[in-house]
């Protein structure tokens, strides 16, 4: 176990594959364009600015360990079809950027959106991620600012692609962007409830520290096992007395990440466990509202913020409709 700065951080928990990459089609291919995309909430926001024009696929399986995700052989075929290949960058999926690399026609565009949108010297290393390893928190998405600037990225591209539709993705865009930047702003009026500012988040994963420099908010650790091991007694202890130590309220967990060492320190602590945030498990069924970029950050920040104890009046206001409709393909 290695110690770092506030809690300890154990190292990225590898998940064993059992689902495979997409194998149905979109009906949406006006232009004939083939875009395949990698995690959820980036499939999600190229299905908004793409609305009925380009035909989207996605790759990585939701409820997926997007970190240790192995793509099936059968995703080589999707990537030799595409006219575009957007991923996530900052190491976040180099397998799948190597097979789009030894798969993809010739014309074809591998398009690194956290990579093009984030310069080097704005990297954040953290407790999931420590620079000694080389690889930065890749967890642009989950802060609405760089939500916007992915979706600025993918209808350049697409406008490059296609240009008799460029209006088209340009209107999509200024769509999706006024959604976003009315989500941030209840964020903001919401987050202010929270009694004595208690913005803290300890998390079960690093997936919000960009979020958290742009809406100031404090990340006090990321607890994860390590190769599927449960730390030992004294470690779980020390991390008790951490928590104890920090005066942590919440402890934010996952559905996708279960802990049972995140339930013991909520007990042990008085701290409320909160088992159901995601990062890029979008809620509900695709075709659904809330299966969305949008309806997985509002469902976050309410969550967050009505378990450290604030109201959530301006978010569930917030409209999250698609302005165009979601044909992408998601992969189950």
């Amino acid at each position: 176990m290695r110690l770092r700065p506030a809690l300890t951080a154990f190292a990225a928990l590898p998940l064993i594959l059992g689902a495979c990459a997409s194998s149905g089609s979109s009906d949406a291919s006006a232009s004939g364009l083939l875009v395949a995309t990698t995690v959820s909430p980036i499939t999600s926001i190229a299905a908004a600015i793409a609305g009925d024009k380009v035909r989207v696929e996605g790759i990585v399986p939701e409820g997926t360990n997007s970190h240790t995700f192995e793509p099936e052989p059968s995703v080589a075929k999707l990537l030799s079809d595409a006219d575009i290949v957007f991923i996530n960058g900052l190491k976040l999926e180099d397998p799948t950027a190597e097979l789009a690399k030894a798969n993809m026609k010739s014309g074809a565009d591998l398009v690194e959106i956290g990579t093009t949108v984030i310069p080097e010297s704005d990297y954040i290393y953290d407790f999931s991620f420590p620079k000694e390893e080389g690889k930065p928190n890749p967890h642009l998405w989950t802060d609405p600012l760089y939500a916007i600037k992915y979706a600025a990225v993918i209808r350049d591209e697409l406008s490059k692609k296609d240009p008799t539709n460029a209006a088209y993705f340009a209107a999509n865009f200024d769509a999706f962007a006024a959604q976003a930047t009315a989500l941030a702003n209840a964020l903001r009026a919401d987050q202010a409830t929270v009694p004595n500012g208690a913005l803290k988040l300890l998390t079960y994963h690093d997936a919000y520290a960009y979020f958290a420099k742009d809406f100031g908010w404090q990340i006090i650790g990321a607890l994860q096992p390590k190769n599927f091991e449960d730390p030992s007694p004294s470690e779980v202890a020390a991390l008790i007395d951490q928590v104890k130590a920090q005066q942590v309220p919440v402890i934010f967990g996952s559905e996708v990440f279960p802990s049972k060492v995140l339930e013991e320190i909520g007990s042990a602590t008085g701290a409320k466990y909160e088992d159901s945030l995601r990062d890029d498990d979008l809620p509900g069924a695709p075709g659904e509202a809330d299966h969305s970029w949008l309806g997985l950050m509002k469902y976050d920040y309410t969550t967050m913020i009505r378990a450290l104890g604030g109201t959530t009046t301006n978010l569930d206001a917030v409209d999250i409709t698609p302005k165009v409709k979601d044909s992408a393909v998601y992969p189950q």
